[in-house]
């Protein structure tokens, strides 16, 4: 009996340490979003690695800038971020070509908006399309320490 779950063991181990780790990136995104009235936007965001888990966050979506810090957990990824003095939150799940696909909120509104964040800067050997789009660009500034971003007249809107 003590074999056999020994082998089971074993057996187990090698099947999770055949599985492919998902890592986050650090580097630029680009952003395609829909607001949780409907509104389509698109833009950039920068992430960066500050911990085991954590990451700073910065969209630029127009002439907005908004921060942010996230922590990654598996394929899981959590952001929590301003709108001027309104907390907002955002959860995404990564997938296989590290693309993340998720959901954000600001406290209080009535609607959810969606967002996918396509890496621009892919790891060599990496498939994706060849667009100009993966391809690498500048990276976002980060905002002035004591500037808040613009919030919209409408806090449903993107970031």
């Amino acid at each position: 009996m003590k074999r056999t779950m020994m082998a089971a063991l074993a057996a187990a181990g090698l099947f999770l340490a055949a599985a492919p780790a998902q890592a986050q990136r650090n580097g630029l995104y680009e952003v395609n979003g829909v607001s949780a009235d409907g509104i389509t936007y698109g833009g950039t965001m920068m992430m960066q690695q500050v911990g085991l888990a954590s990451w700073r966050v910065i969209w630029q979506v127009g002439e907005a800038r908004f921060e942010g810090y996230g922590m990654s957990a598996g394929p899981s990824f959590a952001i929590g971020f301003t709108v001027g003095e309104r907390p907002g939150m955002a959860i995404f799940q990564r997938a296989d070509d590290g693309s993340l696909t998720g959901q954000w909120t600001i406290v209080g509104s009535a609607g959810i908006g969606t967002e996918t964040l396509i890496p621009r800067d892919r790891p060599a050997g990496q498939p994706g399309p060849a667009t100009a789009r993966d391809r690498p660009a500048a990276p976002v500034p980060a905002p002035a320490p004591a500037q808040a971003p613009a919030a919209s007249a409408n806090p449903d809107t993107p970031r």
